[in-house]
């Protein structure tokens, strides 16, 4: 990158405060410009042509669609856009499914306004910005157990399970039947070698199975 190039920004975010304060650090940086700022995501996607921003800084939680879906959309349309998202959320499902819908980075909003600042650069340029304990999610999540005996839909279920859920959530979230739900987990605790749902957790967790 030049760097004399101005990237574009823009930022969809509805916490009024959160938004105004990104304007103003981006306006203030002389490295950035901030072609639009949104309160939803059907608004930002509206505006896409006309502000042509190089990197979004999107939010997950949003009234009407969310950021994820948000996301999948724009990587649609304009698959060049880099989208950095924005966000309270950690919990390690928001974190992949933003990531798999094609956010290239994910910070918790207790980021730094350097480190914020610096990502736009760094998607930018081609990288993958993180919070320090995002990257750490990502990197244990690649240090499963490969020589798991669980197909990845049991592996699925096994992870809720782990979350509390029960088992009619768990069909709900997965979009399966109940009976499914109650056949992966027969299959699991037939694998494992267990004979109760903590002893599936305590031993999958044991061998990083989960």
């Amino acid at each position: 990158m030049s760097k004399n190039h101005i990237i574009k920004v823009a930022i969809v975010e509805d916490d009024e405060l959160i938004r105004e304060s990104f304007v103003e650090l981006l306006g203030s940086s002389g490295r950035y410009d901030c072609v639009g700022d949104y309160n939803n995501c059907e608004d930002a996607i509206k505006n896409l042509d006309k502000d042509l921003p190089d990197v979004i800084m999107m939010d997950i939680e949003l009234p009407g669609i969310s950021g994820i879906e948000g996301i999948i959309k724009i990587k649609k349309s304009h698959p060049d856009i880099d989208i950095i998202s924005v966000t309270v959320h950690d919990e390690d499902d928001k974190v992949f499914e933003t990531l798999c819908a094609g956010a290239c980075g994910y910070l918790t909003k207790n980021v730094s306004p350097k480190k914020l600042m610096d990502s736009i650069e760094e998607a930018y340029s081609g990288g993958a910005p993180m919070s320090t304990n995002i990257a750490r999610k990502v990197v244990k999540s690649f240090q499963r157990n490969i020589e798991t005996p669980l197909s990845p839909r049991e592996t699925e279920v096994l992870q809720l399970l782990a979350k509390g859920k029960s088992y009619t959530m768990i069909a709900d979230e997965l979009f399966i039947d109940k009976e499914t739900v109650r056949s992966h987990i027969k299959n699991i605790y037939m694998k494992l070698e267990v004979n109760s749902k903590s002893q599936a957790i305590e031993k999958a967790t044991k061998d990083k199975l989960i």
